[in-house]
C-alpha cells in the first residue's frame, strides 16, 4: 500500500475550504423525524466530516446515535433536514453515482445466482449484455467467490452471501464504499477472515474504491480497519470525539498499544456517565432491553475473586465474548438501577451491587423493586396508576402513547418491553399479553 493510503489525512474545520483530497463533506446535518405529538425527535444534530482519497473513516458508537441514519443520508437514501452532503464538490440530491452501500443484511435476490445478483445493478445502466457478464465475474474474482457464480444464496454461508454483496456493490466501481454494520451479522471467524481479506484488497490497491465511510459498534473493529473514528453520542447522535489511528496495516491486535487505544476508546465513551447525568432519568427516558438474568449475571462476574468488584471493559468484554453494543446496554442497566458505576472505561459494582450479589433469590427481588421504584421514574408511574384505579388495571398503550411523546415508536415499544420484564421480574405489577394491559393482580404462580 502506498504512503498515501497509510498515513490519516488531517480534517479541515467546519467552514473551512475542503482539502485538496477531499472526496466528500458533511456540513451541519442534522435528522429531525416528525411526531404525531410533542417535539420532533432529533436523531442527528450538527454533524461534520470530510472524507478524504485513501482512508478508512469508522463511526462508532451504541444503537441510537445516528451512524446508520447518517449513512443513509450519505448515500442519498433520506434528505438531512437540515445542513448538506458535499459530493464531488457539488450538494448530494438522491443517491450517485460513485457511492455504493454493502448492508448488514446481506439483501441479496434468493430466486437469482451469485452472477446474476452482482450483474443486477449494471443492468440498470443499459450496459451490453457481455460487457455487464465480464464486469460481474471480475468483482466475484477479486471478492474471492470464483467457482460459485452459479450458485444461489441458500446455497452459500453467511460470509459468502456478504462476500456477494461486497462484490455488487464493488462492481459498480465506486469512489466510496459505504458499509452499514457489515461484519455483525457474521460469526466470529468468519467476520475476522473477511475482514482481513478486505483489508488486504485495500492495501494491495485491487479495489476500485478511494474511500470507505464504515459505521460500527465494535471498537476493536474499528481500530483495526480504520484511520480515523469519529465517536458518536446518543439522542441525538453528535460527534463528540475524533481519534486518528496511528498504526500501519497490517495491525496487530496483541500489540499493546493496539489494546492501549482500544481501551482510551473505551474511556472516552463512558466519560458521559462520568457526569451522574445517566442515572437521573425522566418518564420518557430510553432503557435498555436487556433481561435481569444478564444483569444478574454480570453482577456476579463482577463480584466475583477474578474481579473483586471493578473490571476493565475491554478486558470484560473480550473474556465475556460480547460487543459494545452487548455490554454497554447491560452496564448502563446496572448503573440506572444504582448498581453499579461506569468511569473512565471501568465498571464498579456499587455497595448495593455487591449486597445483590450476596443476596438469595427473594432478597434480590425486593431490592430490586425498590431500586426501580426510586430510580426509573417510569416504573413508579405505571405502579401509581395501577395503585390509583380501582381495578388496578391499565392498557398498555396508555403507557406507550405517553411514551411516544418523547422517543420513536421503536424506542417506545422497546422501552416499555424493558420496563415490563423488569417489573415482572420485582413483582411491582404484571403484564396480560393476550389482554395487553398491566395489572397488580399477581398470578398463583407468581404469587406464590
Amino acid at each position: 500500500m502506498n504512503d498515501e493510503y497509510k498515513q490519516s489525512a488531517p480534517m479541515a474545520a467546519p467552514g473551512d475550504p475542503p482539502l485538496a483530497d477531499t472526496v466528500l463533506e458533511v456540513r451541519g446535518v442534522r435528522r429531525a423525524f416528525k411526531r404525531p405529538h410533542g417535539e420532533p425527535l432529533v436523531v442527528l444534530e450538527s454533524v461534520n466530516l470530510n472524507l478524504h482519497k485513501g482512508e478508512i473513516i469508522g463511526l462508532l458508537g451504541r444503537s441510537g446515535s445516528g451512524k446508520s441514519t447518517l449513512l443513509r443520508i450519505v448515500a442519498g437514501l433520506i434528505k438531512a433536514s437540515d445542513g448538506e452532503v458535499i459530493y464531488r464538490g457539488e450538494p448530494l440530491h438522491g443517491p450517485a453515482e460513485g457511492i455504493s452501500m454493502v448492508f448488514q443484511s446481506f439483501a441479496l435476490f434468493p430466486w437469482l445466482t451469485v452472477l446474476q445478483n452482482v450483474e443486477a445493478g449494471l443492468e440498470a445502466q443499459g450496459l451490453p449484455p457481455d460487457e455487464i457478464r465480464e464486469q460481474a465475474l471480475r468483482a466475484i474474482d477479486v471478492i474471492g467467490l470464483d467457482g460459485f457464480a452459479n450458485a444461489y444464496p441458500r446455497e452459500l454461508s453467511g460470509g459468502m452471501r456478504q462476500r456477494v454483496g461486497f462484490a455488487r456493490a464493488l462492481v459498480m466501481n465506486p469512489s466510496i464504499l459505504l458499509m452499514d454494520e457489515p461484519f455483525s451479522a457474521l460469526d466470529v471467524l468468519t467476520a475476522e477472515t473477511l475482514r482481513t481479506d478486505f483489508l488486504d484488497l485495500w492495501t494491495e490497491n485491487k479495489l476500485p474504491i478511494q474511500s470507505v465511510l464504515l459505521v460500527t459498534h465494535n471498537i476493536e473493529e474499528a481500530v483495526f480497519m480504520c484511520d480515523r473514528i469519529l465517536v458518536f453520542s446518543a439522542n441525538p447522535g453528535r460527534v463528540v470525539a475524533e481519534i486518528k489511528v496511528p498504526f500501519k496495516h497490517p495491525r496487530n491486535r496483541l500489540d499493546p498499544r493496539f489494546r492501549q487505544l482500544v481501551d482510551d476508546i473505551y474511556s472516552r465513551m463512558t466519560v458521559r456517565h462520568a457526569t451522574g447525568k445517566a442515572t437521573v432519568l425522566s418518564i420518557g427516558e430510553r432503557l435498555p432491553e436487556v433481561s435481569t438474568n444478564l444483569m444478574a449475571g454480570l453482577i456476579e462476574t463482577l463480584a466475583s475473586e477474578t474481579y473483586k468488584g471493578r473490571a476493565d471493559m475491554p478486558a470484560l468484554a473480550q473474556a465475556l465474548a460480547l460487543e459494545v453494543d452487548e455490554l454497554f446496554p447491560l452496564a448502563e442497566s446496572l448503573q440506572m438501577l444504582g448498581y453499579a458505576e461506569l468511569e473512565s472505561g471501568d465498571v464498579q459494582l456499587t455497595p448495593l451491587g455487591l449486597q445483590f450479589a450476596q443476596a438469595d433469590t427473594q432478597v434480590r427481588k425486593v431490592g430490586f423493586a425498590k431500586q426501580m421504584l426510586t430510580r426509573i421514574p417510569l416504573a413508579a408511574h405505571i405502579k401509581s396508576v395501577l395503585d390509583e384505579r380501582p381495578g388496578h388495571r391499565a392498557p398498555a398503550v396508555r403507557f406507550l402513547s405517553e411514551l411516544e411523546d418523547y422517543l420513536s415508536d421503536s424506542a417506545a415499544e422497546h422501552t416499555l418491553s424493558a420496563v415490563t420484564q423488569w417489573g415482572r421480574y420485582a413483582e411491582l405489577f404484571t403484564y396480560d399479553d393476550a389482554a395487553e394491559a398491566f395489572s397488580l393482580d399477581m398470578p398463583e404462580a407468581e404469587a406464590s
